[in-house]
C-alpha cells in the first residue's frame, strides 16, 4: 500500500451491488469522485462551485471485489501538478487490502471559453504544500 495524505471512508450501499453481490465496476468511479470532492473541499477550503475542473482521463485497475459488508476507504492525493492540469492517484482499500488503484487527470477550465486555463496560483501552492510537491 502507498502512503497518502487524505483518506475518505465509503459506505457500501445496496444499490452499489451487481447481481453477484459485488460492487459494480462503475460504482468504483463514484467512490473516486466522492473522495476527490472531499479532498478538494478539505485541502483547498473553497466553495466547490469556484473550482472549474473536468476529469480528462481516468484509469482504474480492479484487484479484488468489494461486498456490502466491507469497510471501504479511498486513500488519495495529487501526484503531479501541471500548468492547467493535475493528476490524482487513488487506492480503494478494504481493510489492509487494495481492491483497486486508479489515476485521474483533472484539467482546469475557463467557464467563459470552455478551454483549459492555468491553475490558480493559490490553489497550486496549497496543493503543492499539502502533498510535498515542488
Amino acid at each position: 500500500m502507498s502512503e497518502f495524505n487524505h483518506e475518505v471512508d465509503i459506505t457500501v450501499r445496496y444499490r452499489d451491488l451487481d447481481p453477484w453481490g459485488h460492487v459494480n465496476n462503475a460504482v468504483y468511479v463514484t467512490y473516486l469522485e466522492h473522495a476527490r470532492v472531499d479532498y478538494l473541499d478539505a485541502v483547498l477550503d473553497v466553495e466547490l462551485e469556484d473550482i472549474d475542473v473536468v476529469v480528462a482521463n481516468l484509469e482504474i485497475d480492479y484487484e479484488q471485489s468489494i461486498t456490502i459488508d466491507d469497510d471501504v476507504t479511498v486513500a488519495m492525493g495529487v501526484s503531479n501538478l501541471g500548468t492547467s492540469s493535475y493528476t490524482m492517484t487513488y487506492e480503494v482499500r478494504v481493510g489492509d487490502d487494495v481492491a483497486a488503484t486508479a489515476e485521474t487527470t483533472q484539467v482546469v477550465m475557463d467557464r467563459e471559453t470552455g478551454r483549459p486555463t492555468p491553475m490558480d496560483d493559490a490553489h497550486r501552492e496549497t496543493l503543492a504544500a499539502f502533498e510535498g510537491l515542488d
